[in-house]
This record gives C-alpha cells, structure tokens and sequence, in this order.
C-alpha cells in the first residue's frame, strides 16, 4: 500500500469502500482496493472543500457600506484578473472571468498547499496540471466554435486551398503542443519547489529552510498567474474577430 498522508487515511476510512464500490461499477480496477484514494486526489477534495468553505464566507461577510479586509483582498483579486482579462479578451470578457478566476484560485491553493506540514502540493503531481490543462483546451475551443460557428475550423485550414491539409497538421500539433506546455511548466516548477525545500528541511530544519518556504511562496504565485493569464490569451484568440 503506498504511503498515505493523514487526510488521505481519512478519507479510505470512512469512503474508501464506497470509492472502491463505485469504481468497478464503473469498470475500473482500483490498484489497491482497500485504500483507492490517493494522496493526490485527496489533496484535490481539500483544495476544493476549503475552497467552497472560503467564498461562502466571502459571500456571507459581503457589505457594500463597511467592506471587510476579506472582501478587500478578494475584491483586489479579482479586479485584478478582469483587468487583465479586459485588456486581453477585450469584450465579453466578464463571460469569462467564472471560469478564470476558479482556476486561478484552484490552482493557487493547490501550489500553497505543500507549505503547510502533513500536506503536499497536488500540482508537485502531472496528473493535476494535465487536468487543468485539458480542460483549459477544452474550454477555450468550445467557446471559439460558440463565438464563430464553422469559420472557427475553417482558420485552421489557412488561407490557401492547397496548403489546408498541411496547415492542419501545423495547428493541430500547435494546439495540443499548449497542452504540454501549460503542464510541464507548472508541475516542473512545483514538483522542483517542493523537493528543495524538502531537501533543505532534512539537512538544516531550523532558520535556512524558511528563505526556501518564501521563495516556493513565490514560484506558487507566479506559475499561478502565468497559467491564468496563458489561459487568458488562449480564450482570447479563440473569440477575437480578427482571429
């Protein structure tokens, strides 16, 4: 069995029988029945769960005539992707700030969450990057055939008639080349932040390790803002006109 965190354990003990039901009715063989949620999912339910547990808080504290410091941050937050989103998508981009910003905080948590003692961060693992990844790709290509119809394939063929089954192929590739991009970079650079400070805590656990705990605060928040505003830009040239 391998090794589980403690949430993990909890989450095998009182729903690891269901999990494993559930899966094969589904068809799925669980690698080890006893124990089918591992620590990345689980790192994923809590990121989620804590998630809804802070914007029902956020929503609960909303005040238009005394505003808190939590509406203040969240607030911030948020005017600051729309800012980005405007200049980037540029109209209809409120359409789209639902989804940005979701990510954008998932993602957050998620890189933060291997700061704290007993917990790791579910994007030190490919498999949650990937995720966001596809569906980033996913979403951006739904909306651009909402927004154009037909004429959104038809970009992908080029403008000369000849050269369409060619041009293709290049767009194709281009496309799912964003994929491996969008996941590389982050778990990369997580899987990277992680093993260092790691590495720093079993040799010197006092003083030096905390400058490492701040420079994975940083690496956690700029990969975040460069996923959400990648994402930004590929939703942006899927709906724009003149694309």
């Amino acid at each position: 069995m391998p090794e589980q965190l403690w949430f993990t354990e909890f989450l095998n003990h009182y729903f690891g029988a269901l999990t494993t039901s559930l899966l094969r009715h589904l068809g799925i063989k669980p690698a080890h029945p006893e124990a089918p949620i591992n620590n990345v999912v689980s790192m994923e339910i809590l990121v989620v769960l804590v998630l809804i547990v802070f914007f029902v808080i956020v929503r609960a504290r909303l005040s238009v005539e005394r505003p808190g410091k939590l509406q203040h941050t969240v607030e911030m937050a948020e005017e600051f992707i729309a800012g980005q989103a405007s200049s980037i998508i540029g109209h209809d981009y409120q359409h789209h700030l639902p989804y940005i910003l979701s990510l954008g905080f998932f993602i957050l948590l998620c890189n933060l969450l291997g700061l704290i003692p007993g917990f790791e961060s579910p994007t030190a693992n490919p498999e949650v990057p990937l995720g966001c990844a596809v569906t980033t790709f996913i979403y951006y290509h739904s909306y651009g055939i909402r927004h154009h119809g037909a004429h959104y394939i038809k970009q992908f063929l080029g403008p000369v008639g000849l050269l369409a089954p060619l041009m293709l192929l290049i767009e194709i590739i281009s496309h799912l080349a964003r994929i491996l991009s969008l996941t590389v970079r982050l778990y990369a650079n997580m899987f990277a932040g992680d093993m260092v400070t790691m590495a720093f805590f079993s040799l010197v656990p006092i003083l030096v390790p905390v400058a490492f705990l701040g420079l994975h605060l940083f690496v956690a928040l700029v990969q975040t803002f460069i996923f959400v505003i990648l994402t930004t830009v590929y939703v942006g040239m899927a709906v724009s006109e003149e694309h």
